[in-house]
């Protein structure tokens, strides 16, 4: 039976429910598209329900206020996604508001790579266009026996190349990029594969060469930098915490975040009343470390050191920039080192960007120390 008949078959008895999946609208595969890449499928339907529920159409996620789109985002990690589905929309809506109906058009859109636009015209137009995320890439290095590094685009290219014959052959374009996606989410894993399920075992080199363990290769990870970080939480009488908002073009813009100051270091208490007297306008009498968060980015990893501060005096500089303001957590859109330092003195610890087990796909992630 040919690769693609395997795979169909295989797929039509085992489809997950998903609310993108089977939806009338091609908005609602792009927004599940972009919410997918770095992030594991089951965080992904929550977030998606209520932003669809937030912006249900186009020209609504247009005109909605920035500030909104982010705090529907928070916490989904990788935020220049939100900005750029919402800079694609208002572009779609400046130009009459008709949705690309092939890849090429969604690629012209901001956010949208080759992956993402193969998947979206594959869903939603029937386009054969192999998609290759990480999923993919692993199903066919461990298929095929190739030891490229499928992070570099000349071997997803390569990889697509081979696919686009039995993507053609399928009639289900769509389906096809799917299935695979489905395979290597739910049985060809990254460890522990369940070979005696997948419809593709017969002409897998690794599962007869018993190498699955090998495949995809990857070159051996790089010791991550640690940057360190001093941050003051002051409240007011009402409870309110003091908040600056980062730039609107660096890493997580637009985002809340605790004053703070990064140190070559460690951390000090003088350097969270630093951080908020030249960031806020603000002095204060004392700075009590409340606790320590870490939290790892693609590039580094950062310790967030938060001093709680007491003896405020002063007035915020309505001039300054960052700006800053008292306001309750859950009015603004905060970075998740911020939210979970509001939230817990205890030191804990976290990962931004979790990785997609539905289908992983690289985006770019400044190394500049703000943190999420």
């Amino acid at each position: 039976m040919p690769l693609h008949s395997r795979l169909l078959r295989w797929y039509d008895s085992r489809t997950r429910e998903m609310p993108w999946r089977n939806h009338p609208d091609p908005y609602a595969v792009w927004v599940s598209e972009i919410m997918l890449q770095q992030t594991q499928v089951e965080t992904v339907k929550g977030y998606f329900t209520r932003f669809m529920a937030a912006f249900p159409t186009v020209a609504q996620l247009a005109a909605a206020p920035q500030q909104d789109v982010l705090k529907a985002w928070e916490g989904l990690g990788y935020y220049t996604r939100a900005r750029n589905l919402q800079a694609a929309a208002q572009r779609i809506t400046a130009q009459g508001g008709a949705l690309p109906r092939a890849s090429a058009g969604w690629a012209a859109l901001p956010g949208i790579g080759p992956y993402t636009a193969a998947a979206i015209a594959s869903i939603c137009d029937g386009e054969a266009a192999p998609v290759v995320d990480g999923n993919v890439a692993r199903v066919f290095a461990r298929y095929l026996g190739w030891a490229d590094d499928f992070r570099k685009l000349p071997a997803r290219e390569k990889l697509a190349a081979w696919l686009l014959p039995h993507i053609k052959k399928s009639k289900r374009p769509g389906d096809f990029n799917q299935a695979m996606m489905d395979l290597g989410a739910t049985c060809c894993t990254p460890r522990a594969p369940r070979c005696a399920e997948c419809p593709l075992r017969d002409g897998c080199l690794a599962f007869r060469d018993g190498t699955q363990s090998a495949f995809p290769v990857k070159p051996a990870k790089k010791v991550l930098p640690v940057r360190r970080m001093a941050a003051a939480l002051a409240t007011d009488p009402e409870g309110r915490v003091l908040l600056t908002q980062r730039a609107g073009e660096r890493l997580l813009g637009g985002l809340w975040e605790l004053p703070s100051v990064e140190v070559t270091r460690k951390p000090a208490p003088a350097d969270a009343l630093r951080a908020l007297r030249e960031q806020t306008g603000f002095s204060a009498a004392r700075a009590k470390l409340h606790g320590t968060i870490t939290h790892t980015f693609s590039h580094f990893k950062l310790e967030l050191h938060v001093y709680a501060v007491t003896g405020l005096s002063g007035t915020p500089d309505q001039k300054r920039h960052p700006h800053a303001r008292f306001a309750r957590a859950e009015s603004l859109p905060l970075t998740t080192a911020t939210r979970r330092a509001i939230g817990k003195g205890k030191e804990t610890k976290g990962t931004q960007g979790t990785k997609r087990t539905e289908g992983k796909r690289k985006t770019p992630v400044s190394p500049k120390p703000p943190h999420s």
